[in-house]
């Protein structure tokens, strides 16, 4: 742990404990504990699934997305989380790395819980007597369902970058979108944003991070409670603006001395090609998927 992280936990310490303090460091409101998102980041490794073609990945992530927004029957969820552990296995990654992005997001897993728990009408089985809400048994299982749907997305999506890496990701994207060339649709610079958009995401963070700790070590304060630690982040949002907007200067910058004049006569380092394995993966998903809903 770092000095300023240290000296922030002192700080934290001196002071009174309450329920929302807790919640806040617990469920990951301190902006340190968003380092932990490895969205954007790639796993080099030499798995089946990183040796599939990114197109086969993207299309299968895109129908699991899909399938998941449809749907909220309890057994095609856990049918889902079996094949994500099933595949997390296959991709040799660890489990770590891949609930890290969960975990700065558990605060939004117990917002969902709670809102569904006392507004949804059904069967009471807990009244509360101070407030005179009841809690509903349909409340409880939309609220779980709900909250397992929206961590299965964000893995899903830490699986897709992890085990694709951004080259192949660009490349797969502008294939997929490449017939919207003939309606004259800018797919190279479109694909072209979206993963810088995609690459930066764990830049930006570093950097807030870097941002925090210089405030600590001039005496700011991230604790308290909610609205305290909700007005120390504000300092934080210009500079980081201002690091954001430097970087893409100089990132056009960079681009325009190598002559960079997009998409038009550019190749391909590497040419995709579907493989045997890549039509297999896409029929198993693609029948597992018409199963699921078949039958359940």
């Amino acid at each position: 742990m770092k000095n300023a992280e240290l000296s922030a936990l002192k700080l934290f310490a001196n002071e009174p404990f309450d329920f929302i303090s807790f919640f806040c460091i617990f469920t990951g409101f301190n902006m340190a504990l968003l380092t932990d998102i490895s969205l954007g980041q790639y796993y080099p490794g030499d798995s089946f699934i990183h040796r599939l073609d990114p197109r086969t990945k993207l299309i299968c992530v895109l129908c699991c997305m899909t399938a998941l927004l449809i749907t909220v029957a309890p057994v095609i969820l856990l049918g889902f989380a079996v094949l994500t552990i099933l595949v997390i296995t296959t991709a040799q990654l660890p489990v770590s790395l891949v609930l890290k992005n969960v975990r700065p997001f558990i605060w939004l897993f117990f917002l969902t819980i709670l809102v569904h728990l006392f507004w949804t009408p059904g069967r009471v089985v807990v009244t509360i007597p101070l407030v005179d809400l009841g809690i509903t048994y349909q409340g409880l299982t939309l609220g779980l369902v709900y909250s397992l749907r929206l961590m299965m997305l964000l893995i899903l999506a830490a699986l897709l970058t992890l085990t694709t890496s951004p080259i192949e990701l660009t490349d797969a994207l502008e294939k997929m979108i490449g017939p919207l060339k003939r309606f004259k649709v800018p797919t190279h610079e479109i694909v072209m944003m979206l993963t810088l958009s995609l690459r930066f995401i764990p830049t930006l963070i570093e950097e807030a991070q870097r941002l925090k700790n210089a405030q600590v070590s001039r005496g700011a304060s991230f604790d308290g409670h909610l609205v305290q630690r909700m007005k120390s982040i504000v300092p934080l949002i210009l500079p980081l603006f201002i690091s954001a907007f430097r970087r893409a200067d100089e990132l056009a910058l960079a681009m325009d001395s190598r002559c960079y004049t997009g998409g038009e006569g550019r190749t391909s380092f590497r040419k995709l090609a579907f493989k045997t394995a890549d039509y297999a993966v896409l029929i198993v998903v693609m029948t597992l998927l018409l199963l699921l809903f078949t039958f359940f």
